[in-house]
Parts: C-alpha cells; sequence; structure tokens
C-alpha cells in the first residue's frame, strides 16, 4: 500500500513517548508499504538531521513550518488566553495551518494513496476530509494516542492552582467537542487501550476502532546481564519532564511520597532523566535528588536504577516508560492511572499505589527485596515479549486497514 502520514512533528529520532509510536508503527509499516509524511516543524529548530533520518523509511516528506511552536512562554500564554474567550480550544489554534491544508491537497490530488493515517484529533482540522475527492479512494484513519479531551479533564479535577484548573475547565471540554466531531470524519480510529476505546464507542459507537497497543523494540531494550547495580538506593522516573501529567506526578512525589521513602533509607536517590525539565522540578536537585535532563540512551540509568517510579495522577493511553523498564527487566511502581491500558497484574509484573504512605511502602518492599526485584522484571520482560512489541502493533494496524478496505469493497 502507499500510506500517507499526517503528524504534528518528525518522530525520527524518537524522544519522547508520541514520537516512539509515530516512530514504531511507521518504520515498522515501511517494510511493506511505502510511506509518506506530511508534518509540522518548528521554524526555529534545525531538522536536517532529523529529516535524513526519517528518509530512513519515508518515500516523501513534506515538512511545513508553524510558527506556534516557537512561541515564547508569554505569547503561549496570550494563545491560551485567546482561547479562553473563544469557542475553540487551545489545541485546534495550535495544530492547525492553512499551509499544511494545502501541501495535503496537493499531495492527494491525485487519489494514489490507499491510506491517509492522521496522528492526533487536534490534526484533523487540517484535514477537508468532506470535499476532497481522493476522499472517494483513500481510507483516512485517525490515531488516537490519547483521548485527549479526558486528560484534559482529569487535569482540571486534580489542579493545584485556580488558574490552571479554570483554565483545563472551559478548555476540555471545547476540545471534547471537537474530538467527537473529528471521529465522525473518519473511516476508523486506532487508539491505545481498551479504555479508550470504550470511551471513544460510547459517543460514537458506529467507528469502526482498532486497539493498536503502545509497543516496544524488544530487541534494542532488553537486559544486558552487564550491570552490576552500581548505583544501589536508586530510584529513576523518566519521561518528558515538561509534559504536565510527568509534572505533576514528580511534584506529588517530591512532596509527598519521596520524604516517607528517606525516612526509611537515608541514602535513598530519585534520578530524573528526560528533556524540558521544568524550573520548579530542576529547582528540587539536591539532597538526594539528581536531576539529569536529555540523554540520548536512557538504557544505561535504566540498568543502574533499583526501582522504577511511575507517580502519575493525570493520564491516558499507556506509559511508554512503564514498557521499556519492563523490557529492560526493571521493577516498578507505579499509580493505577499510571499503568492504566497496560495488561499488568499487581504483584507480578508491576506493584500499584496510589496514596503516598502505600506508594512509599511498595518502593521499601522492592528495595528490601532482591528476590522480589528479579521476579517482577523476569515476568514483565516476559509480558512485552508476549504482548508489546512493534511487531504486533503494526500487524494489528495492517488487519485494520485490510479490514476497512474489504468492508468499503462490499459496499
Amino acid at each position: 500500500m502507499r500510506i500517507l502520514f499526517v503528524t504534528p512533528y518528525l518522530a525520527t529520532p524518537p524522544r519522547y513517548g508520541a514520537q516512539r509510536r509515530l516512530d514504531g508503527l511507521m518504520r515498522g509499516l515501511a517494510r511493506s508499504h511505502e510511506i509518506s509524511l506530511v508534518t509540522f516543524v518548528d521554524p526555529e529548530e534545525d531538522v536536517a538531521c532529523a529529516i535524513r533520518a526519517t528518509e530512513a523509511y519515508c518515500a516523501k516528506i513534506v515538512a511545513v513550518p508553524n510558527q506556534s511552536y516557537s512561541f515564547t512562554t508569554e505569547q503561549k500564554r496570550l494563545l491560551q488566553l485567546r482561547s479562553m474567550f473563544s469557542r475553540r480550544s487551545y489545541e485546534s489554534f495550535v495544530y492547525h495551518g492553512a499551509a499544511l491544508t494545502r501541501a495535503l491537497e496537493r499531495l492527494l490530488a491525485d487519489g494514489s494513496y490507499d491510506v491517509v493515517n492522521f496522528e492526533f484529533a487536534q490534526m484533523a482540522g487540517n484535514g477537508r476530509l468532506d470535499i476532497w475527492p481522493a476522499r472517494r479512494r483513500s481510507l483516512f484513519i485517525l490515531d488516537e494516542h490519547n483521548i485527549e479531551y479526558d486528560i484534559l479533564r482529569r487535569t482540571a479535577a486534580n489542579a493545584r492552582g485556580v488558574d490552571r484548573k479554570v483554565y483545563s475547565a472551559l478548555n476540555w471540554r471545547k476540545l471534547r467537542s471537537e474530538e467527537r466531531a473529528a471521529w465522525r470524519r473518519f473511516d476508523g480510529c486506532a487508539v491505545t487501550s481498551a479504555r479508550d476505546e470504550r470511551l471513544l464507542r460510547r459517543d460514537l459507537p458506529s467507528l469502526p476502532t482498532v486497539v493498536v497497543p503502545n509497543a516496544v523494540d524488544v530487541g534494542f531494550f532488553r537486559p544486558s546481564g552487564r550491570c552490576a547495580r552500581a548505583d544501589p538506593l536508586t530510584l529513576l522516573f523518566f519521561g518528558a519532564v515538561s509534559y504536565h501529567p510527568n509534572t505533576d506526578g514528580l511534584l506529588f512525589f517530591l512532596r509527598e511520597i519521596l520524604p516517607r521513602v528517606k525516612a526509611r533509607y537515608p541514602d535513598v536517590r530519585l534520578r530524573i532523566v528526560g528533556p524540558s525539565v521544568p524550573a520548579e522540578i530542576a529547582a528540587r536537585a539536591g539532597d538526594g535528588v539528581e536531576v539529569v535532563g536529555l540523554v540520548d540512551d536512557i538504557r544505561p540509568y535504566l540498568e543502574s536504577a533499583t526501582v522504577i517510579v511511575v507517580p502519575l495522577r493525570i493520564g491516558g493511553g499507556t506509559r511508554f516508560k512503564i514498557l521499556e523498564a519492563m523490557a529492560m527487566g526493571k521493577p516498578i511502581v507505579s499509580t493505577t492511572i499510571g499503568a492504566e491500558g497496560l495488561d499488568v497484574r499487581d504483584g507480578s509484573e508491576i506493584l500499584l499505589a496510589d496514596k503516598p504512605d502505600a506508594f512509599a511502602l511498595q518502593v521499601g518492599r522492592l528495595l528490601d527485596d532482591a528476590p522480589l526485584r528479579d521476579a517482577m522484571g523476569a515476568a514483565g520482560r516476559a509480558l512485552v515479549e508476549r504482548r508489546y512489541s512493534w511487531d504486533a502493533s503494526v500487524a494489528r494496524l495492517e488487519e485494520f486497514y485490510g479490514e476497512l478496505m474489504a468492508r468499503r469493497e462490499r459496499s
């Protein structure tokens, strides 16, 4: 097949969760199909290396500058304020561009693509799906990495500040309306978990859907067998630290959980690894907290950690950090929301806790019990190999394309 992806950013090299999904699916599909890409890019960022890396699996790449990507913090706040007095969500302002719509029209003019795969409902506003002639020949698929309005709804419920609570309470309702409208314009929708599928089908039961799990490169992420546990009593949190659910979860851990762990294990250390560390997290460095920032390869940090912590209170979809940690054979303590959507069992592949005392207790169990750490690491690795490889997820997406094509031929 000839498949065109429409994305909010380049996927390669993958630095955070959404890029990992894009990279894994597009690379996997490119083994058997011709992949092309139209994407937004930051006009102030040098993307030449990223485009060259993407050309390894893409036949054609059209990169469209998006001025909002280079906004200062003040400009972003002004855009958020504008959206508060508009019927449109903040996301609809950020991820819409006439230049990208025109690029899509040119690419689709001859109707030669079998599948047009939009990533995220926010990008659907760039697609004139109701009038493009190519719609009669191409399948239009939406890949929902999360149910976006649900994340904002949870953000509103958990926000500490009045400003964020009010903003999120207004914005998630706008986003829900836009997301529901987007679903109606596609031939089918992929989601990352059964929970997200239930949320979507509750609103639009007639839309064909498929669960295409987030996954992991099980050859790249695997225990090396060389780690000598050089960093005892080391906890690791990794991910895009500025992403609000991660920031919120880290602050929750730093304020309410880590002091309880340190009371029993004074030498324990929390290592924070990931890009875009906000000032309120960076200011916590010291006294057993190490802020590393962006790294080229997370695997050495995973291997040297004693326990991986996922203290998230807001989320949607599924967490790559858990899949990658399990693939490396590492024990994990997570909140219920942190592990949501994954086929994990509390006490087998993971330990779950939501309250600060309970979370600290589960961390302590793993710090004290090396055989338990080893058993959980082995169980997690086995689960990833069975259920969460990119080969399996790509195959399910290909199967979904085939099902929709057969349905169209029958009708």
